[in-house]
């Protein structure tokens, strides 16, 4: 692999694998993909997110966005 490719690789390391529900399940919430898809699904006992896991759920798309900007910008 070449300098270039890796130096990306690196950069992109902290999101390329929370670039997925599960790991975001998981990183932000502690729970599991299963959990997670059923809250999207409207499918749990609650028939969806409460309030405050919606408020969660903003701010771990807006923190996820924030570390995937900042690799970005070290590009």
């Amino acid at each position: 692999m070449s300098i270039v490719k890796e130096n990306t690789k690196q950069t992109l390391n902290d999101i390329i694998v929370d670039v997925s529900w599960a790991n975001i399940s998981k990183r932000y919430f502690g729970k599991s993909r299963s959990w997670l898809h059923h809250k999207l699904q409207g499918t749990d006992s609650q028939g969806g997110f409460t309030d405050e896991e919606q408020q969660d759920l903003k701010l771990a798309l807006k923190d996820l966005a924030k570390r995937i900007n900042h690799c970005a910008d070290n590009l």
